[in-house]
């Protein structure tokens, strides 16, 4: 007999950032008991669905999440009581009919996501079945984009671009890539004790050393890569999450308080400056996140090159997805489970990037929990990519770690997505279709 949903609890925990978030129990028939626990963003876009709060200011400064709770406990759970587990889009489909709104406000994104994971996590364990294997049976590890460097709204360092990351393109397993990128981070610290700098961490364990501009913390990653015994490009590239939006007004983008406002087409002159002088593969958001102008100038320049990468842009929403394809904008993807609300639409979302060869890139977020879905799910479909954050603090070590369990039990079976996982994609010639 197929075993069906007999219970779900919710609860109140805190995110890596110490603020609350959601976790929720979901039981089955024949006993599986499976948990999920749910991210937050600090850096958010404002076309992301709503992470519910409740605005209360004698908790946790207004951030307590009480309100999704009761929505789980009064709407979600008596509507997925006597639901087969293992029908997760009639879930999820059965979740967004029950909130009704397009940005999640009625139920919250972090109450429906909770739910939609924790019935994914308990149909696979019932069936005594990996996860990978629930969600896609893929068997290619994830090359990792790994936060040395932070700035932007992840610290308080005074650089504008968010994070600066390294990828291992020339590693031929995860666990090498893990080794080399380790090697990178220490040498990392090293430079910086020697040059009397903080190693103090940000919010994704990156360091956040008080520099001068991108290319400082540029110049910083090409003299660690080389003291740790790697080759900058061949074997460590590297990345950059701009976050555009957060330094962006009406009248231009702004890099520092005491700055001139730059135009679109000046902060992508930069940005085209800084590929052309370092190793770097990948652009995360390097315009504002309704900047379509900027961002069509940015993908005419570098689409061809690097990969360029939209979150804010995007927001893992299938529509804004479809526009940046139809309309020629970014050649990659990020996918943040949060940003949209259930698994469903996350794993189209994975699907319609993978259709249109834009690379797909599998992100944590900056508060995070100990869960490790996002890993199983990189490898599960096959993404070929995953951003998680530094080599540092347990809540990215639980993904990391949970990669190379599965790298292990896949044996001779694993592959490593490496370089060939980045964008630009090509599309087969006719011949080959």
């Amino acid at each position: 007999m197929t075993p069906t949903i007999t219970a779900v609890h919710a609860r109140e925990i805190l995110d890596s950032g110490g603020r609350p978030t959601v976790e929720v129990d979901l039981v089955l028939s024949d006993e599986t008991v499976a948990r999920a626990s749910v991210p937050s963003g600090a850096s958010t876009g404002r076309h992301e669905s709503l992470e519910l709060r409740d605005h209360d200011p004698s908790r946790f400064s207004g951030n307590g999440v009480l309100s999704a709770l009761a929505n789980i406990r009064d709407t979600i759970t008596p509507a997925v009581l006597g639901r087969d587990p293992f029908d997760q889009t009639g879930i999820d489909g059965l979740l967004i009919e029950l909130d009704g709104t397009d940005d999640r406000s009625r139920l919250g994104a972090n109450a429906m996501l909770a739910v939609s994971v924790a019935a994914s996590r308990a149909a696979a364990a019932s069936n005594r079945t990996a996860l990978r294997e629930q969600l896609g049976g893929g068997s290619m590890l994830p090359v990792p984009m790994i936060n040395i460097i932070s700035g932007g709204l992840h610290a308080e360092g005074g650089l504008a671009f968010q994070d600066f990351l390294i990828i291992p393109v020339g590693a031929s397993s995860f666990r090498q890539a893990l080794e080399w990128c380790s090697g990178v981070r220490t040498a990392t610290r090293e430079i910086l004790e020697l040059n009397g700098l903080t190693t103090l961490k940000a919010a994704e364990g990156g360091f956040a050393p008080p520099l001068a501009d991108a290319k400082a913390a540029l110049d910083l990653l090409m003299a660690a890569t080389a003291r740790a015994g790697r080759s900058p490009g061949d074997e460590i590239a590297f990345a950059i999450d701009v976050a555009a939006t957060h330094f962006c007004d009406g009248a231009g983008y702004r890099l520092s308080a005491d700055s001139g406002v730059l135009s679109a087409g000046a902060l992508v002159a930069q940005l085209v400056e800084l590929v052309d002088q370092y190793p770097v593969v990948s652009i995360e958001d390097g315009l504002a996140e309704d900047d379509w102008g900027g961002w069509g100038e940015l993908t005419r320049l570098l689409g061809d090159r690097i990969q360029v990468l939209g979150d804010d842009l995007f927001t893992t929403n299938s529509r804004r997805l479809e526009r940046g394809i139809s309309s020629g904008v970014a050649n990659a993807v990020l996918v943040k489970m949060n940003q949209i609300g259930t698994l469903t639409e996350t794993l189209d979302v994975l699907k319609q990037a993978d259709d249109n060869f834009y690379a797909p890139v599998v992100s944590a977020r900056s508060g995070e929990t100990c869960d490790s879905f996002i890993a199983d799910l990189a490898v599960g479909t096959n993404a070929g990519q995953i951003k998680i954050g530094s080599l540092a603090q347990s809540e990215r070590l639980a993904k990391y770690n949970q990669l190379l369990r599965i790298e292990e039990e896949l044996g001779p079976d694993a592959a490593f997505a490496g370089r060939e996982a980045l964008a630009p994609r090509r599309r087969p010639t006719p011949t080959e279709q």
